[in-house]
């Protein structure tokens, strides 16, 4: 039986670059982008169309940043999709490799950071899990200094973006990928965890705080109720503009009401 023919619209690098000026996408500024290929419709390239698009949007002068997380280098007892014998996880601690921001490949994030993270002239940052890519003429400058104990703070690439006055692109993708809103879970009472990880020297366990994208959904409907929100299509896909900056500091009052957390120690499951 042959496949059902696309139903488009047909996406190509040109529309992409079209629509995303069109949408707001200023040439020379730094962006953070959050993408759903799928959404898009049928885009003739793939990835690699899509981020040449956004690239054309920026031009040269411009900085695209999209995240690469490696939610996979973690603890095997917390795995769940699927979950693995508990006779696995001495092992599969053992024997995991390292992150190697060179090579790791990031995972449950999308087609599209990937392909960024392989781009020519890409620079990403050093932590094992949480880690962002980006392109252009402040790559470094985003990127650099992203503390090991740090998932999504003070000293991440996040804060470098919301002091930069970069903006968040949702391309296709929700709130609930908003990785801004977890800047705001830094500057609230948040429990700890203990978070391990592979590393250079074998298995490691750091002290972080513990971050949750639970009713990210609800809090980006109030944003976009509250703060001005830059809206449109691109290809098939609802398109999302906005300040760093903006969501951090809704995030940050919103969270704080609707979401409070109990400061306390969340240890490991044995």
């Amino acid at each position: 039986m042959s496949a059902p023919p696309p139903t488009g619209p047909l996406v190509t690098r040109d529309t992409l670059r079209t629509q995303l000026s069109e949408l707001g996408v200023r040439p020379g500024e730094t962006l953070l982008a959050h993408s759903s290929l799928s959404s898009l419709g049928w885009v003739n390239g793939g990835a690699v169309a899509v981020v040449q698009g956004l690239l054309d949007a920026l031009g040269p002068e411009g900085t695209l940043v999209v995240p690469t997380q490696t939610g996979h280098l973690s603890d095997p007892a917390l795995w769940g999709n699927p979950p693995l014998p508990p006779e696995w996880w001495a092992a599969i601690r053992a024997t995991m490799p390292a992150y190697d921001p060179r090579i790791t490949p990031a995972r449950g994030v999308g087609v599209v950071p990937e392909t960024v993270r392989t781009w020519p002239g890409a620079l990403r940052s050093a932590h094992p899990q949480t880690s962002f890519a980006a392109v252009g003429p402040r790559a470094a400058e985003v990127v650099e200094g992203h503390a090991p104990d740090c998932r999504l703070g003070e000293r991440s690439p996040l804060a470098k973006l919301e002091a930069m006055g970069a903006r968040v692109l949702l391309l296709g993708a929700g709130y609930a990928s908003c990785t801004s809103f977890h800047l705001a879970e830094y500057r609230i009472p948040s429990p700890r965890v203990a978070v391990g990880r592979p590393g250079p020297e074998g298995w490691e366990t750091v002290t972080e705080v513990s971050i949750s994208s639970d009713r990210f959904d609800e809090l980006g409907y109030d944003f976009e109720r509250d703060r001005p929100v830059v809206r449109g299509k691109v290809g098939a896909a609802e398109a999302r503009l906005f300040p760093v900056a903006d969501a951090v500091a809704y995030a940050e009052q919103w969270l704080a009401v609707h979401r409070p957390r109990d400061e306390e120690y969340l240890h490991p499951p044995v």
